[in-house]
């Protein structure tokens, strides 16, 4: 958003700073006078609040969430409480921030509420794509509790007429990306000769979106969508767990100079067949036509590259 708007707009970064957290990323900009760090969780309505008495917002862009499955299955009570009662307190304070005495906003206000494809359940492996019309179908607490975040702005923008974007994403990669996630886990575990656990036949299949292509939709999303309506926003680059595992290790074999010692650890034989995540969704695919038609976004990064 700097690089791209400089200094014509002033941002406040609310975080709880979890375990995936890191301020280090932001080291760049946090000097800048026109970016502020807040620490809060967003369950705390109170301090929420504060923050939109304290300034005059314009825009909401909502992403904090618990997001990683494995974690969900494991302590559901979490999720639930950041990702949906969370995203209501979100809602509440710009509601009651931007809200005139007859019940209309003021204008060109926006809360952009960022969600995923995993709200639309599983897709079918010889075909067929999520589209902003898909029922929705969530099968883990994750998925759940991000598909009733979506139920609460939806039924804010029905009920208040809450000015409100909802956007649908599918997989990010990038840098800084907490090693949880497939593609820093198996870069890392690679490179340290540690076991590369794959679930299940390892043809779990996954739409994958450059962060920064992403963050680029989100922005256009804020600025030209259109009120009330979902986007989904995917990369039509779909790839089997078991590719992406290959891709990274020929990638490291390729990057990695003669004479690292990490070369020689870096091999297929590292590939680990695990039990299968309990509710695995099969394969997940955004067809992004609305976002393209609409408002002219589309990926520009290669997964290869």
């Amino acid at each position: 958003m700097f690089q791209k708007y400089d200094n014509e707009i002033r941002i406040i970064n609310v975080d709880k700073l979890t375990y995936a957290g890191n301020l280090e990323n932001l080291k760049d900009i946090e000097g800048r006078d026109n970016y502020t760090f807040v620490k809060a969780d967003i369950c705390d309505s109170e301090t929420i609040q504060k923050i939109f008495e304290e300034n005059e917002i314009d825009r909401v862009v909502h992403f904090a969430a618990e997001s990683h499955v494995d974690r969900s299955i494991k302590n559901p009570d979490v999720f639930v409480k950041t990702n949906v009662l969370g995203t209501l307190v979100m809602l509440n304070a710009a509601k009651a921030a931007w809200e005139l005495p007859d019940g209309t906003f003021q204008k060109d206000k926006k809360f952009l509420h960022v969600s995923t494809d995993e709200v639309y359940g599983s897709l079918d492996e010889d075909g067929g794509y999520f589209y902003e019309t898909t029922p929705y179908d969530p099968h883990s607490p994750y998925s759940a509790s991000k598909a009733s975040s979506d139920m609460l702005v939806k039924s804010y923008m029905d009920t208040y007429k809450f000015p409100a974007n909802i956007t649908n994403c599918s997989n990010n990669y990038g840098p800084y990306q907490f090693p949880e996630k497939l593609i820093p886990l198996i870069i890392n575990n690679a490179l340290q000769g540690k076991k590369l656990p794959v679930y299940g036949d390892g043809k779990n299949v996954r739409d994958w979106l450059y962060v920064m292509d992403h963050a680029k939709g989100i922005d256009m999303v804020q600025e030209k969508g259109r009120l009330f309506e979902t986007y989904n926003i995917g990369g039509h680059n779909e790839k089997q767990n078991i590719q992406i595992i290959h891709i990274i290790l020929d990638t490291l074999q390729e990057m990695l100079p003669e004479g690292d010692p990490r070369k020689a650890l870096v091999s297929e034989d590292l590939i680990t067949y695990v039990e299968d995540r309990k509710g695995h969704d099969r394969r997940y695919a955004i067809a992004p036509d609305k976002i393209k038609a609409e408002i002219g976004w589309y990926p520009e990064t290669k997964f290869e590259d």
